[in-house]
């Protein structure tokens, strides 16, 4: 039996969106807290690498795989899991998810070598998938658009905590005891996290019919004929990508090539990260005030001056410490005021049930993460610091070919509709 277009339509929610304060900000709190574990299982365990891979006897260039594992085994299930909780409802799943989670992180600690430390990584990653095609999608369909873009931002800038703190933690963990207790801690964290989404995530409900597991792909081919939908989500990890490179291969590029310390290593994030903060402080204060999308037409000129600035450190190496810290500080502000209206853009740009929308964004990104990640990787035996300098130019370079044209596009669509 072939599926209804009315079966393909998107989900109409039967509770309205509801206004931002201070009450209804308690389920963004809760999941920001799962976000949080999630993203300090990276953002701790990337700085430990150096030392798990001596643990394990293998070359410091497997560091970057620990990351983009991670990413791997987000891309791979959340095409299942933003449709099933289209089905099943976002609450259930998002709570399963957080368990499952909690889990990978306890067995991860018994692992006594490269190959099975990686596997579980990767089984780790589900977590991801979880927040981005279950998470994100609630958090779209519970609050007006301005709302959910300011939600967005406010959560970015809270799990920010996990990147800042996570190398410090690290680099702590690895001199004083065992990065074995960074996975305990992020275990607690994310238990916690259940009990916060038990109590305060909504049960949205979704007038999406009940159709067998089978009718997926028939909602996936709906989603991936979009050509704004794949412009605008691809443009994503171009946006992205510079900072996710800096997170996965700073550690070999500030501890093995420029010498720092593990505690410096952290201290260099710090400006870093604080531009994605401000970024993102920006965006909040600027969402009501301009024409959504103008953000990223200011934000994506800054990134490619910073990735520009990056360069120089290539021509001047005795200032390369202080021209990537401060070109990449710039790209983290320009990615601040940027991804999370490019985010909504993308999501409302298929008409398909916002969880299987979700999932495909969220598909799409992680693999690229993946690939990109593991090609640079490579690239860095080879080429070091130019491989990582002309990759952030050239994902920077690219948004500004189809990306940009969707984007002004929509907006220009949204403008003839009268909206702001």
């Amino acid at each position: 039996m072939q599926k209804t277009q009315n079966d393909m339509q998107t989900s109409t929610l039967n509770n309205p969106t509801i206004r931002l304060s201070l009450a209804t900000m308690m389920f963004p709190l809760a999941l920001v807290l799962f976000e949080f574990s999630v993203y300090i299982g990276n953002d701790l365990v990337q700085p430990a690498m150096l030392a798990i891979t001596k643990e394990f006897g293998v070359s410091s260039a497997w560091a970057p795989s620990s990351m983009s594992f991670y990413l791997l085994g987000g891309a791979c299930v959340a095409w299942l899991v933003g449709p099933l909780s289209d089905r099943l409802g976002r609450k259930k799943v998002l709570l399963a998810g957080v368990v499952f989670f909690v889990i990978t992180c306890l067995l991860i600690l018994m692992t006594n070598n490269i190959e099975s430390f990686l596997a579980l990584r990767f089984v780790q990653g589900f977590g991801l998938s979880v927040i981005a095609a279950v998470g994100y999608a609630a958090i779209q369909e519970t609050f007006e658009e301005r709302d959910a873009i300011k939600v967005m931002a406010l959560m970015a800038n809270i799990s920010l905590l996990a990147p800042l703190l996570g190398p410090v933690v690290g680099a702590f963990l690895i001199d004083h005891v065992s990065w074995h207790w960074g996975f305990i801690g992020i275990a607690i964290l994310a238990f916690l996290s259940w009990f916060g989404l038990k109590a305060k995530m909504p049960e949205v409900k979704v007038n999406t019919p009940k159709q067998p597991l089978r009718y997926i792909w028939d909602d996936y081919k709906q989603v991936f004929k979009n050509k704004t939908f794949l412009a605008l989500t691809f443009g994503l990890p171009m946006v992205a990508m510079p900072l996710m490179l800096w997170i996965a291969l700073s550690p070999v590029m500030l501890v093995e090539e420029l010498g720092l310390s593990s505690f410096e290593y952290g201290l260099a994030q710090f400006p870093v990260l604080g531009g994605l903060i401000v970024g993102n402080i920006v965006l909040i204060k600027l969402i009501d005030r301009l024409k959504l999308g103008t953000t990223v037409l200011i934000g994506l000129p800054l990134m490619l001056l910073g990735t520009l600035i990056v360069g120089l450190g290539l021509v001047w190496r005795e200032y390369f410490l202080y021209t990537v810290i401060i070109g990449m500080t710039l790209v983290s502000f320009g990615e601040g005021i940027s991804f999370s209206v490019l985010y909504r853009f993308a999501l409302m740009s298929s008409n398909v049930s916002k969880g299987t929308v979700a999932a495909a964004v969220s598909v799409l990104m992680m693999f690229s993460f993946f690939i990109v990640i593991e090609l640079v990787r490579i690239a860095y035996v080879h080429f070091h610091l130019w491989a990582y300098v002309l990759s952030c130019i050239t994902l920077i370079l690219l948004w500004f070919s189809f990306p940009l044209y969707s984007l002004k596009k929509v907006m220009q669509e949204r403008q003839a509709k009268g909206e702001f």
